[in-house]
């Protein structure tokens, strides 16, 4: 018996809109700042998952520059009908005190790798819209409505309208279809039809520690919605492993089983999750009186039973990039900003990922960084690095990056005392450090070799001038503040690693990285190796 392992998709991967076309299951998460947007997973046995595309290619289809940390795409919801896939997705510019503006589009595809075309606006009157295929060949929007107003229900309800094909656009009037449950911060409306009931699934109880997955219910699209008396039909109790389950999508498979895509986190310590919300699965049924069910009970189960599809695994990733392609591979983020040769290059240095310095870690607009999802806390990546500063205000190296307030760099520099040095930059809620009490200075070469390891919270940094003999340059930093939760912070992201330069002075020195690999380490290997580095510091 084939066992779905959860969750599916491990770090950063929210939001999962889940459908089924044929014998193919795909999931559509959240991207938020980072770009491209939308990622889409593929399977076709539901345990063997592989990054399949990006709908979200272009400046045309999605313009992120300024966009706030957590702001840019949130809840894609991804659907099929007559041949064509319809992905909806909301773009997020702000949402400081008590107003929220985001603005709601779809997009069109005959194939899920493209071309997609460009983007239809639709409203924006709140965030989480999904399409609602009916019957009869008409498509009806939902979201959620947001009440910027005082003493008002921020979480107004759910908004029901129509969409025109042959118009491109809204019509018809604005209904507020279902005001949710005494849970309240009803979001992430999906509708499904069966039997002559519409089924409204909604996510409640805020995307923290008290998500839940609701279900309401009518004869009639627009309502009224009866609630199911035993919601919530999933959520997260005290002591699970999987914490924060909500925000769900319905599929049903080939052979007529049921099953929910639904968000989850995994806290490291003290309710942190590092790798942010991630995406599981759970096995579901429907009950006598046509309400819909999840087996074993409303908890999240981190196995469950796959579906009675022929197993189809999908090949694993490579763990080393020496960036020989013409392209940067799918596992590969930018913030904010398409990939561009004003900033980066694959062929001004044949085999070397060349990365512009452009703006500081603080920005909003345009970084010159790279980097790709932590989706383990046991891992080691790894670089080499041909960077030749001229003064302070250029710098290049290894990052370990939430967002514009949360890092931990390991960079080169140049100081007009020392020369070319080696040091670490920790922003942590948005205070600037620099964790040695002497940056060590480094010898006139070309490339230099940089490594880090984490093991839970804990980060380690290394260096070589050979790329065989490592040195540490420092142990254990406490990098919990990398995280969804900290500091009662509301964002949404987890924790990404890689490449980035920057370049103050506005002149784009250039950084040439050779290679980055990326390894999970097993936890018996992991703590052997800190056990060693500990005693050879001693």
């Amino acid at each position: 018996m084939l066992t779905i392992t959860n969750p599916v998709l491990p770090g950063y991967h929210p939001d999962p809109s889940m459908l089924r076309v044929g014998e193919d299951y795909y999931i559509a998460t959240s991207t938020f700042e980072w770009f491209p947007g939308v990622q889409i997973y593929h399977s076709r046995d539901m345990v063997n998952w592989k990054l399949q595309t990006y709908p979200l290619t272009r400046s045309s289809q999605l313009d992120m520059t300024g966009n706030i940390d957590s702001g840019g795409v949130w809840a894609p919801c991804l659907s099929y009908d007559d041949g064509l896939f319809y992905l909806i997705y909301t773009d997020v510019k702000s949402r400081a005190g008590a107003f929220k503006d985001t603005h709601n589009y779809l997009m069109t595809a005959e194939d899920i790798n493209g071309p997609w075309s460009e983007p239809v606006y639709l409203n924006s009157s709140g965030f989480d819209p999904s399409l609602y295929h009916e019957e009869d060949g008409s498509k009806w929007l939902v979201n959620m409505i947001w009440d910027h107003r005082k003493g008002t229900n921020s979480f107004a309800g759910i908004a029901l309208q129509e969409y025109s094909v042959e118009e491109k656009r809204l019509v018809g009037p604005v209904e507020n279809i279902f005001k949710g449950t005494e849970l309240g911060l009803t979001e992430a409306p999906h509708i499904y039809k069966r039997k002559g009931y519409y089924y409204l699934m909604t996510a409640e109880g805020g995307t923290g520690y008290n998500h839940a997955v609701t279900v309401a219910r009518s004869e009639n699209l627009s309502g009224p919605y009866e609630v199911d008396p035993h919601n919530p039909i999933l959520t997260s109790s005290e002591g699970d492993v999987l914490q924060k389950s909500g925000h769900a999508s319905l599929v049903e498979t080939q052979t007529g089983e049921w099953y929910i895509a639904h968000l989850c986190a995994r806290p490291v310590k003290e309710q942190k999750c590092m790798l942010g919300r991630e995406t599981a699965l759970q096995k579901c049924y429907w009950s006598e009186d046509g309400w819909l069910r999840v087996e074993g009970g409303p908890q999240p189960q981190t196995e469950i039973k796959a579906p009675g599809l022929t197993p189809a695994p999908v090949p694993g990733e490579d763990p080393h990039d020496d960036f020989t392609d013409s392209s940067l591979n799918l596992h590969w983020n930018s913030l904010r900003i398409p990939f561009s040769e004003d900033w980066l290059s694959l062929t001004e240095r044949p085999d070397h990922l060349r990365l512009k310095g452009q703006e500081s870690m603080s920005s909003l607009h345009r970084q010159s960084l790279v980097a790709r999802r932590l989706e383990s806390l046991d891992v080691e990546v790894e670089t080499s690095l041909d960077f030749q500063p001229e003064h302070f205000q250029q710098m290049a190296g290894l990052i370990f990056y939430y967002d514009t307030s949360d890092y931990i760099y390991l960079r080169t520099t140049h100081d007009e005392n020392a020369g070319k040095v080696l040091g670490v930059i920790q922003s942590k809620h948005g205070q600037y450090d620099e964790l040695l009490n002497e940056e060590i200075p480094l010898p006139d070469q070309s490339h230099y070799y940089l490594k880090a390891r984490m093991n839970g919270e804990w980060l380690t940094f290394f260096y070589s001038l050979d790329g065989r003999t490592w040195a540490t340059l420092i142990s254990e930093i406490d990098a919990s503040h990398l995280s969804d939760d900290d500091a009662n912070l509301i964002r949404f992201t987890g924790t990404f690693v890689g490449m980035c330069a920057q370049d103050l002075s506005g002149t784009k020195k250039p950084a040439d990285f050779d290679y980055f690999t990326y390894k999970k380490i097993p936890e018996t290997a992991q703590k052997a190796a800190m056990a060693e580095n500990t005693s050879r510091n001693t």
